[in-house]
């Protein structure tokens, strides 16, 4: 018994005709996978408007508009929420290289396709090497990266004599006299440096060097308590080019400059016995911890069976003062063997003399300075202009790989059909049924529904009403062949034939079918005939 499936939509349902292959869209299988499995198509338009088979617009797949209860079906069509778009689904998921690949049917297919896989697998490897290179600058970057320059020192002073007359003249030479500023003989010295071969363009200042200076002037000449001139950084302190220094005074005077370095990270000096042990004079404290270590393991004084212990020999007992000692001992011990780190001294003389006004006095000191190769690979790893760039080249990839594997499938499609196309339909509609329960929730027995017995059931019958009644409303010119006949085969016309009949033969103009008393002829039926009944859905 075959029975057509009811469809009160604006177009019956149809399979014959190319336009029957449009919900392929829907249920489009890709070949060799299981029944029911579902593809989708994007793109390819062949079929019958998408529309309810139940006579609403009822969904056929999720995400579309809910919808109100069907007047011929006992269950309300549960909506379903809508999915992401899939702009929205491509940035939800991560990208990953296993999308980029194209399958191996493709490369079968086009064989210009190995250039790409070419390119693909020389991106691997390229990002490998940049991904261990960038874990290699995080590793080094952590640890002080410096290099040693020279930074020249310039000492120079002006003089400037005393503008007193007559009395005033016996005083100007005392250096304890206070007389007006403008009429006391005093000189100036000013100390300034730069480093020499500085490739940067930022000129670093000359303050930025160093953690403290300390000029100490002749203590006869200026007493006790303002021989002293300090300078020490704080946190707040503004950097500086150079510092300069006036007193009153019309003598010679010598003086002795302190500068100390500002070392990043800091320096100590080790104390001398430990420092003629390992040969380290002044280092950073991790410097010293792993010259310590060395020379414990040269030495093998790692205890064999405790090697959380130390076997100090004679040079370790004398500096340590223990005979054995634990390695987390190390530190506490050390760190009354460290010192501050000796200053630099210059002794200068600060000349009165008009002739030696014009002499300046240079030195030349080591100092550690940041290596340019550090800011360089700071900026590289928080540069984030070559990765955005890198991240839409992704997506474009990710959307043509996606495009290419859509057209292989309407290619796998339209090539199964052309091959086969009846076996092709007859497969596809039995897996369109399939998923056409699972989306609208009908739940059945398929091994019941092949058999006739299923059929002959009361509910069966109330079906035929249904679906007459509902063809009768949308066809009411054909209720009277109904009548006269009692074949349905014949009796309701597709959308498209009626639109033809309907230009010249309207519902008022059919022919008397039923006064003729049998069935009519196939050309009798012309305004209101439809496909031949094979051509029905059946279920």
């Amino acid at each position: 018994m075959s029975l057509e499936m009811p469809n009160h939509s604006s177009e019956p349902l149809l399979v014959s005709g190319w336009r029957s292959l449009q919900l392929q869209e829907l249920f489009q299988r890709r070949p060799g996978m299981s029944p029911g499995s579902r593809m989708p198509m994007a793109g390819l338009q062949v079929g019958p408007p998408a529309g309810s088979p139940f006579g609403t617009a009822a969904p056929l797949r999720p995400g579309m508009p809910p919808t109100m209860m069907d007047p011929f079906r006992k269950r309300l069509l549960v909506p379903q929420a809508q999915p992401p778009m899939p702009a929205q689904r491509r940035g939800l998921k991560r990208r990953k290289m296993a999308d980029k690949v194209l399958p191996q049917r493709i490369r079968e297919l086009v064989p210009e396709s190995q250039a790409y896989m070419d390119l693909l697998a020389f991106e691997r490897k390229l990002d490998q090497t940049i991904a261990r290179k960038r874990m290699e600058i995080q590793e080094a970057i952590k640890k002080p990266l410096t290099q040693k320059r020279k930074l020249r020192i310039y000492i120079s002073n002006t003089f400037s004599p005393s503008k007193a007359d007559g009395d005033s003249a016996g005083t100007a030479g005392t250096p304890g006299a206070t007389p007006a500023a403008d009429k006391v003989a005093s000189w100036e010295l000013r100390v300034e440096g730069k480093l020499l071969d500085d490739p940067s363009k930022q000129k670093r200042k000359f303050s930025s060097f160093f953690k403290s200076l300390v000029i100490e002037l002749d203590k006869e000449l200026y007493g006790p308590d303002n021989h002293l001139v300090e300078w020490h950084r704080m946190p707040t302190t503004q950097e500086t080019d150079g510092f300069q220094v006036k007193r009153p005074g019309d003598l010679n005077v010598k003086c002795t400059l302190l500068l100390m370095l500002d070392h990043q990270p800091p320096q100590y000096k080790l104390d001398p016995r430990l420092a003629r042990l390992l040969g380290v004079h002044t280092q950073t404290r991790a410097a010293i911890m792993q010259a310590l270590w060395l020379y414990i393991k040269h030495n093998q004084l790692q205890d064999g069976h405790e090697r959380e212990y130390i076997n100090c020999n004679r040079y370790f007992r004398q500096i340590f003062s223990c005979g054995r000692l634990r390695f987390s001992e190390i530190p506490m011990k050390l760190a009354g063997l460290l010192q501050h780190p000796d200053p630099i001294v210059i002794n200068h003389v600060i000349s009165v003399d008009p002739n030696d006004q014009k002499k300046t006095a240079c030195y030349d000191i080591d100092v550690e300075v940041d290596d340019p190769l550090k800011a360089q690979m700071s900026n590289f790893l928080a540069s984030t202009t070559n990765q955005q760039e890198i991240a839409s080249l992704d997506v474009k990839i990710h959307e043509t790989i996606e495009s290419i594997n859509q057209l292989k499938t309407q290619r796998d499609f339209m090539l199964s059909f052309s091959t086969d196309p009846q076996d092709f339909i007859q497969e596809w509609l039995r897996s369109q049924r399939r998923d056409l329960k699972i989306i609208t929730d009908v739940i059945g027995n398929p091994e019941e529904e092949r058999r006739a017995a299923f059929y002959h059931q009361p509910w069966a019958q109330e079906a035929v009403g249904r679906h007459i009644f509902a063809k009768v409303r949308l066809y009411p010119a054909c209720l009277p062949l109904v009548v006269s006949s009692g074949d349905l085969s014949h009796a309701f016309p597709s959308p498209g034939a009626a639109a033809k009949a309907g230009t010249g033969t309207g519902a008022g103009n059919s022919p008397d079918l039923t006064a003729q008393g049998s069935l009519p002829s196939i050309s009798a039926l012309e305004p209101c005939r439809g496909p031949p009944s094979g051509s029905w859905l059946r279920q």
